[in-house]
């Protein structure tokens, strides 16, 4: 019934939304000559006409970038294809060949473009494909299951698509199955396994400086998680009775943990529209159109990341099975190991992503590097000034030597 319920709410909100979108257009004509009264009824307007999800990957919006002196189209392309996802490349006509880099982005109820600027930043050098993963709701039960398993796959897959030489960036949650990805390539002599994986931020062991995310992992069994979050697809969907996880069960989790902030947030638009303050207010609302465009994942791969990763920490345990076989990250011998986190980072602590670096002990150490970037939280160690000025030249590095 939580689906259901969700869905009634949102029917129940279109014609409110319709009605307050009706009367901001008719307050229109009137901008720049209208009162204090106009001004703050406008901006109520439109914060209740923005007040919805959306479940449709919004665009990259990347048509061109700048390669040297020369600005070059940007276009994407398909380059393989599941019911779960797609690894869409960015392709571009360069004169020099680039390093092929595959952007693992997370599957934690937001699209992919979520990576957007994280993606600008890598393209210039780099040849850049990421991991556009598909909402599950719209996977019909006829494309099968989808778990943990199944997403280890996907990368392998994807970077045998790629083809040899290829250099691995892991962003978050998926930090986890690229290392296991690397190991299962490497333990089966995969002539595709990376030349460099680059892991941020991501919870490699959980049991190093526990967040409020891992003690909520905790706190419950995995039956509470299955009896409580887990909901069906409703019928007017491709994948009706598939059992996922909700994006909006995840949004309001992630809002939940900082809901101060995004209260403020909203405040600050609301003043900036009154006040005219229109860049302020544009940047808010592209934040938050990206923030709340969510995606559901199936219930298998939602319920054994959370058992395996959260709960029993099976990689860091050395337990972790692939396809039945255990995994051995010890085998990682022919790919460079880059891992990064932020310093006030309070989804993934310091510490979660660095037990990369001894459970690839069949590196050699020249080719394994850790760095902590003091003074960003979460999203600074791929998004931002600090990731663009003193994070990414440390990534650059890693892959150009490797290359």
């Amino acid at each position: 019934m939580l689906y259901q319920a969700y869905q009634a709410h949102s029917d129940i909100m279109v014609p409110v939304r319709a009605w307050a979108g009706a009367a901001l257009n008719a307050f229109a004509p009137m901008n720049g000559f209208s009162g204090p009264a106009i001004k703050n009824l406008s901006a109520a307007y439109e914060l209740i006409a923005r007040a919805r999800l959306t479940h449709v990957r919004p665009s990259y919006g990347i048509e061109t970038v700048a390669v040297g002196n020369e600005e070059v189209p940007v276009v994407e392309k398909a380059a393989h294809v599941t019911p779960f996802g797609t690894l869409l490349h960015f392709a571009k006509d360069v004169r020099t060949e680039q390093p092929r880099v595959l952007l693992v982005a997370p599957l934690s109820g937001h699209f992919a473009t979520l990576l957007r600027s994280t993606v600008r930043t890598l393209l210039p050098e780099n040849d850049v494909y990421i991991t556009d993963w598909h909402n599950a709701r719209d996977a019909p039960l006829s494309a099968g299951r989808f778990g943990f398993d199944d997403y280890v796959e996907h990368l392998i897959t994807f970077l045998e698509v790629i083809g040899p030489g290829a250099h691995v960036i892991a962003v978050c949650q998926p930090c986890v199955a690229a290392l296991i990805a690397a190991a299962v390539m490497a333990q089966t002599n995969n002539p595709a396994q990376p030349r460099s994986m680059t892991l941020m931020a991501g919870p490699v062991d959980c049991r190093v400086n526990p967040t409020k995310v891992n003690e909520l992992a905790t706190s419950k069994p995995i039956s509470w998680f299955e009896q409580n979050l887990i909901a069906s697809v409703p019928l007017r969907y491709p994948g009706a009775f598939r059992r996922v996880y909700p994006g909006f069960v995840q949004l309001a989790a992630f809002m939940t943990m900082n809901i101060d902030r995004h209260v403020k947030a909203h405040r600050d638009l609301y003043d900036n529209l009154v006040a005219g303050e229109l860049a302020k207010a544009a940047r808010t609302k592209a934040f938050y159109d990206e923030y709340f465009a969510v995606l559901d994942l199936t219930a298998e791969f939602y319920l054994e990341t959370v058992r395996l990763i959260f709960q029993e920490y099976a990689l860091a345990r050395g337990t972790l099975k692939f396809r039945g076989e255990l995994v051995e990250p010890r085998a990682i011998r022919r790919t460079a190991l880059f891992t990064v986190e932020g310093e006030k980072d309070d989804i993934c602590a310091v510490g979660q992503t660095l037990a990369a670096q001894e459970l690839c002990s069949g590196i050699r150490p020249y080719r394994k590097r850790h760095h902590m970037q003091p003074g960003v939280g979460h999203y600074g160690v791929f998004a931002g000034k600090k990731w663009e000025a003193q994070i990414y030249p440390l990534v650059r590095n890693t892959v150009l030597s490797s290359d």
